[in-house]
């Protein structure tokens, strides 16, 4: 019995750690949201609105139920090699040490400084090139077609749930976790420098309070049926769950388009943003070539691997080729001069 609870508590980690994404009280706040929307701007009827947020077909569906099956295992795959991957504290350290050998930054002493604007910034920083890295990984996954073999595991998903965000490939677990391990580490090494020690992240419950803020206002509705837009002029700045359906449409308007995780204006300067419309209905999953891997779960994880591999011999075929015709070329040419 003791190893089925810690086997049970292990699982729904997630959902009891308001730094995670699905925190039960993240999910709440976005049902409430989603709820008050689909009431008062759908106008659907008081008796039959929990029963559109709560769509059985949606939440029971193969694509669902994959999902499912996918966070357990990728949390135990996760668990046995994450202690192998970069870590926040090494980057940290290289950073840290780094500054201290350089004349050119001075750790900061003012008292008011250190205080009051230096954990804002800290914090702030931390939110905004967190979300940055997120969309360049994102985008470079859609570009680049070895990286595009993983990715296509999230874009498989022919429903959307608040849990689909866990529908991925472990290769792009682990590239994420790299991702992370990079990005927040510099910063965190940069302040820590500034700040001479102290250093401190303005949270809510042992949140960033941005992070915090961006999950409680319905984050979780992104990967949801539930597609709320936001005015014209807003969606500039933040995705709107809308939004980022479109990004997960299988119609090839909309291939590429939307890689914002919080913040629309990437997508805007990158020339990728696309806007919700009002009743759009969208078809999510991957073209007839691709579909295959919807929800057998040994081709999800094993399919990847061995298209990516495919790509990559061709490559080293053509590049093996190139180099043993340059070889030839200057054999001949040298012996010519001869």
């Amino acid at each position: 019995m003791d190893q089925i609870y810690n086997i049970f508590e292990f699982v729904t980690s997630n959902f009891l750690d308001p730094k995670k994404r699905v925190f039960l009280g993240y999910l709440f706040s976005g049902f409430l949201i989603a709820f008050l929307w689909v009431l008062f701007v759908k106008k659907v009827p008081l008796k039959k609105s929990l029963g559109y947020i709560f769509d059985k077909r949606i939440y029971f569906a193969k694509s669902a139920i994959s999902d499912y099956f996918l966070y357990a295992i990728n949390l135990f795959v996760m668990i046995i090699f994450s202690p192998i991957l970069l870590s926040q504290l090494t980057i940290a350290t290289i950073i840290f040490e780094f500054l201290h050998t350089q004349e050119f930054v001075t750790p900061i002493e003012n008292f008011f400084i250190l205080s009051a604007i230096i954990p804002v910034a800290f914090t702030l920083c931390y939110f905004i090139l967190d979300d940055f890295s997120k969309f360049l990984i994102h985008m470079l996954m859609h570009k680049i077609p070895i990286l595009w073999c993983f990715h296509k595991v999230h874009h498989s998903a022919e429903v959307l749930t608040p849990i689909t965000v866990f529908r991925t490939h472990p290769v792009e677990g682990f590239i994420f976790v790299v991702r992370n391990a990079i990005t927040q580490g510099a910063v965190i090494g940069l302040f820590y420098f500034i700040s001479n020690g102290n250093l401190n992240l303005v949270t809510v419950l042992g949140a960033n309070l941005f992070s915090f803020c961006f999950h409680l206002l319905g984050s979780n509705l992104r990967h949801s049926h539930i597609n709320i837009s936001y005015w014209r002029w807003l969606e500039h700045f933040l995705i709107s769950p809308a939004q980022h359906q479109v990004h997960h449409s299988i119609k090839k308007i909309h291939h590429d388009k939307n890689f914002g995780v919080t913040f629309a204006f990437w997508d805007l300067i990158f020339g990728s943003l696309v806007f919700s419309k009002n009743n759009q209905k969208i078809k999510y999953g991957l073209n007839e070539k691709e579909n295959h891997i919807r929800y057998n779960l040994f081709q999800i994880y094993l399919y990847p691997i061995w298209e990516s591999m495919n790509i990559l011999f061709t490559l080293l075929k053509k590049n093996i080729l190139r180099i043993f015709n340059i070889f030839n070329l200057t054999i001949f040419k040298f012996k010519k001069g001869f």
